[in-house]
């Protein structure tokens, strides 16, 4: 482990393996469907295999990953119809926290967004499919929680947690990344207007078109 890495270390053994297993799966390190080799973690993270356990129950709650007996535990992987699910739960969930944070919006909320965006932006260009993952979800979150909904913004949280195996494959594509970043400048756009049906129906596209291109990477699998 490098001096960095342990800079960034959680403080607790099960944090660190939680967060070195999200992004395991969020860079697509380990993909849907892929066995998690407890064993082999446990020596690459140097921890016991108690604090792996726990993080792969905390996890196995969250839909990111699965138990199979006498198999051990295995990435999550989604139907098409579990993915379009998903999206549509969040459509109409997401509706709803775009409305009431619209209404809510300060100025600094928009330069929150803005520095978010930036993190995005950074990201796509040295096409980092983690550091992207982590700040789309940074500028998608910070919105949601200025409707000032906490169980709202929960709800939608869990939603994205159940789908972040499937990240990497949208994210790894230059020409998703840049798409990313257009749909988040016009919803920015709108945001900046009070425009809250503008702003519903951009994140809306934003939505599909994610949900057709993941449709068409599961579908060639």
């Amino acid at each position: 482990m490098t001096s960095e890495e342990a800079r960034r270390r959680p403080p607790t053994a099960q944090q660190f393996v939680l967060a070195e297993l999200r992004r395991a799966i969020t860079t697509g390190r380990l993909r849907p469907g892929a066995p998690i080799r407890q064993d082999a973690l446990a020596e690459e993270l140097q921890v016991s295999r108690v604090p792996l356990r726990e993080a792969l129950k905390t996890l196995q709650g969250e839909g990111l990953v699965s138990y199979q007996a006498h198999r051990g535990y295995f990435v999550e992987t989604l139907s098409l119809a579990d993915l379009r699910e998903v999206y549509r739960i969040r459509e109409l969930l997401e509706e709803e926290a775009v409305r009431k944070a619209v209404a809510r919006l300060t100025d600094a909320d928009l330069d929150r967004l803005e520095e978010a965006q930036r993190d995005v932006e950074d990201a796509a260009a040295r096409g980092d499919v983690l550091a992207m993952a982590t700040a789309n979800r940074v500028f998608h979150m910070t919105l949601f929680e200025c409707a000032g909904m906490p169980r709202l913004t929960r709800l939608i949280r869990t939603l994205w947690d159940s789908t972040d195996a499937y990240r990497s494959m949208y994210y790894g594509e230059g020409g998703n990344r840049e798409r990313v970043v257009k749909e988040h400048r016009a919803t920015l756009e709108a945001l900046r207007r009070r425009a809250a049906d503008e702003a519903v129906a951009t994140l809306d596209a934003h939505r599909a078109h994610a949900v057709a291109e993941l449709e068409s990477l599961l579908a060639g699998d």
